[in-house]
């Protein structure tokens, strides 16, 4: 399993705008071969941050997904903190 996992920083004024216009680009993802989950997101905390999730069955379905992905070209700068994480283990985390 692959998670891709972190932030980005964006001007307070465009922030909602660039989560709203990601907001086909999120469906779509869900919807991909081998996608378990992915969410661009407005933290609730900072005016300034939007959070980056997706996680992967496998590097060849997130490579077949970035095959098609078209994502959106908003025009808004922003500083990205994001990392992939290759999962070896999983389990339930309160039990």
């Amino acid at each position: 399993m692959l998670i891709i996992a972190g932030s980005a920083t964006i001007a307070q004024v465009d922030r909602d705008v660039y989560v709203a216009a990601h907001r086909d680009l999120v469906g779509r993802c869900r919807a991909a071969a081998g996608c378990l989950d992915a969410a661009i997101s407005a933290d609730p905390l900072d005016p300034r941050r939007v959070n980056i999730f997706e996680r992967w069955e496998s590097q060849e379905a997130l490579d077949g997904w970035r095959a098609v992905a078209d994502a959106p070209d908003t025009g808004i700068e922003f500083d990205a903190d994001v990392q992939l994480y290759t999962v070896t283990d999983a389990r339930p985390p309160f039990g």
